[in-house]
């Protein structure tokens, strides 16, 4: 989810109108190039594939983000122009129901094999060819400019889902196609966990927007800052690995209904987990277990101080409190990434496909590896307003029944993460790369309970 590059050495403020639409569309056309690059190992046929309710086939990501920048960005904006199909104003619509069109079923997206992949690159070439000639222009509107970069910000998201959305499609499929022959994972040794501390009180969170730059970007859910006050907490410097979990399965936890939230424990039951996703039993390997990755089917046995992924915000919750520890609210996350110098994990650009171990005994992993669960109900921060019009239905209206996670993953591109950044599914959700950080008050200072401080 290369990429876009929002890159700070480009300074919007001091250029004019045409040089910030020149920036725009450097960063416009690496964003795109990105997406095109990420599907380039995929047949027409992968493309087609939506293997779960969250996932959307990759042909579909591909046209839903042109339809985004022909839809707010070159009908209003772009004098004389003419819209790539008619039927693409509904056929493409994920979920505005502002605009008025019927929008299909998410279901049934797989179910489009008109039209062709053919079709839907030559409306992303309509649609490129179309926004080079608007930032190319005279006295290109700001909030043109604003909307691109909204744009470009989406396309990030898409990327990163429509790699998540062909793992599953691939390990759901009986033949377990592997994305990328040479995806590999960089042999890093493992570091014990240590636990950093954060004196708390009254505290910054949400983005500093500079309403005056327009290439300046937060979404809408990321704002307005505000104080919080935060009681005294340690967060633990990486994220939970799978040897780590690895000992909670073994300690019966997924048999365990005390640890368990009700609903987490009645999603256990039904749907009979007993691992993370893509974790399958193997008798031939020494753990007794493999893991399918982008690069195909690798033994836990090689994986063992990676960060575990792929689990429900029910499993995160439930391994915290097997190790007497908790998950931090989205303000201590934030606050702790923000404030503290920070060794990073994976991200796109590292070209693992995959999180890695850590190697640091300093705050790490923060941006990128895993989007890591918070405890935090995803709700608008005080003082929250969406935008005007249909892009208001962008984040506001799924402020129900949704947990916030945070810090990106090993899928999300450099130049798309940042520390304010609110990502938000339900709990029960795994196809994303979703890990866990264990988080305490400074009350807790004795050993956690099937756990230590080293």
């Amino acid at each position: 989810m290369a990429t876009m590059a929002l890159s700070p050495a480009v300074s919007p403020a001091a250029g004019s109108a045409n040089s910030l639409a020149s920036a725009l569309l450097v960063r416009y056309r690496a964003a795109r190039a990105a997406t095109s690059h990420c599907c380039a190992p995929l047949s027409a046929e992968d493309q087609m594939v939506q293997s779960c309710a969250e996932a959307s086939p990759t042909k579909w990501h591909q046209a839903h983000t042109s339809w985004f920048f022909e839809t707010f960005v070159l009908t209003p904006f772009l004098p004389g122009y003419r819209p790539f199909h008619p039927d693409f104003h509904w056929l493409f619509n994920s979920y505005y129901k502002s605009l008025g069109n019927e929008i299909p079923e998410k279901k049934l997206r797989a179910s489009f094999s008109r039209p062709s992949l053919d079709q839907i690159l030559a409306f992303r070439a309509h649609v490129d060819h179309h926004v080079d000639q608007l930032l190319q222009g005279q006295d290109v509107p700001e909030d043109a400019l604003r909307r691109i970069v909204l744009g470009i910000q989406h396309e990030q998201q898409h990327l990163e889902l429509l790699l998540t959305d062909i793992k599953h499609a691939f390990f759901t499929n009986p033949l377990h196609p592997v994305y990328r022959e040479n995806a590999s994972l960089p042999t890093r040794l493992p570091q014990p966990a240590q636990w950093v501390e954060f004196e708390g009180g009254l505290q910054q969170i949400g983005y500093p927007l500079d309403a005056a730059d327009p290439l300046d970007f937060s979404f809408d859910n990321e704002t307005p800052r505000h104080t919080v006050y935060l009681q005294p907490y340690a967060l633990e410097n990486r994220t939970v690995t799978c040897a780590e979990y690895l000992d909670f399965m073994n300690d019966n936890g997924y048999q365990r209904a005390e640890l368990w939230l009700s609903e987490g424990w009645d999603t256990v039951e039904s749907e009979r987990w007993d691992a993370p996703l893509y974790w399958q039993r193997s008798p031939a390997e020494a753990s007794g277990w493999r893991i399918f990755t982008l690069g195909g089917w690798r033994p836990l046995s090689d994986m063992l101080h990676t960060p575990v992924c792929h689990v429900s915000l029910f499993e995160a919750d439930a391994f915290a409190r097997w190790r007497g520890c908790r998950l931090p609210t989205e303000a201590e996350w934030e606050y702790a990434a923000a404030s503290s110098p920070t060794d990073n994990g994976i991200l796109l650009e590292d070209d693992a496909l995959h999180p890695t171990a850590s190697t640091s005994r300093d705050l790490t992993q923060m941006l990128g590896g895993c989007w890591e669960w918070t405890s935090s109900a995803y709700t608008g921060y005080p003082g929250y307003a969406p935008l005007p019009g249909a892009l208001g239905e962008y984040n506001g209206k799924f402020m129900s029944s949704q947990i916030i996670l945070r810090g990106g993953s090993a899928l999300t591109p450099a130049s798309h993460i940042r520390a304010a950044y609110r990502n938000f599914f339900s709990p029960a959700t795994r196809w994303q790369i979703s890990g866990i950080r264990l988080a305490r008050t400074f009350a807790d200072q004795a050993t956690a309970l099937n756990g230590s401080d080293q």
